[in-house]
């Protein structure tokens, strides 16, 4: 279901990758755009402030997390969570699909939803589609998703029966959605299969969602099946709606994402990258706890303009890490947050000046992983 607080605005067009801008309630998002994830409604190491100065323009909250703690009731009577978190902003909750397959045997699905004991305290929980909505309703986010169910990629007769239940779990999420101001994506599933995939895309398309999800990728599979699904994918959803390809952030999978039509983006992996000292450059990966970098004067990339960069030293950054100083974590995540965020800026600006394909055979080289 489509709402007048939502637009999709198509910029231009190169090929399959697309500049757009995705008009919400609490402001317009440019694409390609990537989510910084806020997990706990909190970027890791990060303020609200750097964010907004790293030119971040969409955050991504985790519904089951929120959920259980502190609780999605408490955060609706603290005024949501724009306003909990302090983030004035766009934000995207997911469905707490993700985080249910992610617990494997702690877990039981059935056609209804999903019973399952929390991580934090053992707790039993129920989670089904009408759930799911009402806890993000109560969260507030701008964009939410349909509750689904992630299977493992290769297990065939368990994927098609986790994409006909996604796709009824996407007509019970639409039907009980109560809130205008959020726009409703739905997910489509189906792992490596190109049949199942095709029949996911079309049957999501059809519902008529404002925004469309791709769910079950990054979980395993390799890159190249990756790719081969998200062309299938592409020829089959509608071009006048924004395509959500979740949980997928490194910097070669956003420029092949790109190509192949994808314009929101979403990851954990540039904070937890600094959380383990690593950093991305255009030389590849660098792991700062290696002795190399000892009295090395150099920034983490000298072709870089983030305040990690202009300021400090792979030495200082190492001492940092070797001292488990809090500042480590900070100056990593800024430098990478600002590595994929500068990244989805300069492939807007190549797709609306017609160069998108001469600034990825350029790109992806450089962006290749390192140590």
């Amino acid at each position: 279901m489509t709402s007048a607080a939502f637009n999709f605005e198509l910029v231009a067009q190169q090929g399959s990758a697309r500049a757009g801008i995705f008009h919400t309630p609490h402001g317009s998002i440019p694409t390609p755009v990537f989510a910084p994830v806020g997990t706990q409604a909190t970027v890791k190491a990060v303020t609200p402030l750097q964010l907004q100065e790293l030119g971040a323009h969409l955050l991504l909250a985790n519904t089951y997390h929120l959920y259980l703690r502190p609780g999605d009731e408490l955060i609706a009577e603290l005024g949501g969570l724009h306003h909990f978190m302090n983030w004035p902003h766009p934000i995207l909750t997911d469905s707490g699909g993700f985080q249910v397959f992610s617990l494997s045997n702690q877990r039981k699905v059935d056609d209804e939803g999903v019973t399952f004991r929390s991580h934090i305290d053992g707790s039993t929980h129920r989670l089904t589609p009408e759930k799911s909505i009402a806890i993000q309703e109560n969260l507030g986010a701008d964009i939410i998703m349909a509750f689904d169910e992630c299977a493992s990629p290769y297990e065939r007769s368990y994927v098609e029966l986790a994409t006909q239940r996604t796709h009824a779990w996407a007509v019970r999420s639409q039907a009980a959605q109560r809130r205008r101001d959020q726009a409703l994506f739905g997910i489509v599933q189906g792992g490596v299969f190109p049949v199942l995939r095709e029949q996911s895309a079309s049957f999501i398309a059809s519902l008529d969602f404002p925004g469309n999800a791709i769910g079950g990728l990054s979980v395993g599979e390799t890159k190249a099946e990756m790719h081969a699904m998200l062309d299938i994918m592409n020829s089959i959803l509608p071009t006048d709606r924004p395509r959500y390809l979740m949980g997928v952030g490194a910097p070669p999978d956003l420029l092949n994402g790109v190509k192949r039509g994808i314009d929101i983006f979403d990851c954990v992996l540039p904070t937890r990258l600094a959380r383990h000292n690593a950093a991305w450059t255009h030389g590849g990966r660098l792991n700062l706890v290696n002795a190399a970098y000892a009295r090395d004067p150099r920034p983490i990339d000298e072709t870089c303009a983030c305040y990690t960069c202009l300021h400090y030293s792979r030495a200082y950054l190492r001492h940092l890490i070797l001292a488990k100083e809090m500042l480590a974590a900070t100056l990593l995540s800024l430098h990478n947050l600002h590595t994929l965020l500068e990244l989805t800026r300069l492939m807007r600006q190549a797709i609306i000046e017609n160069r998108f394909d001469a600034f990825m055979q350029k790109s992806l080289p450089s962006l290749a992983e390192g140590e």
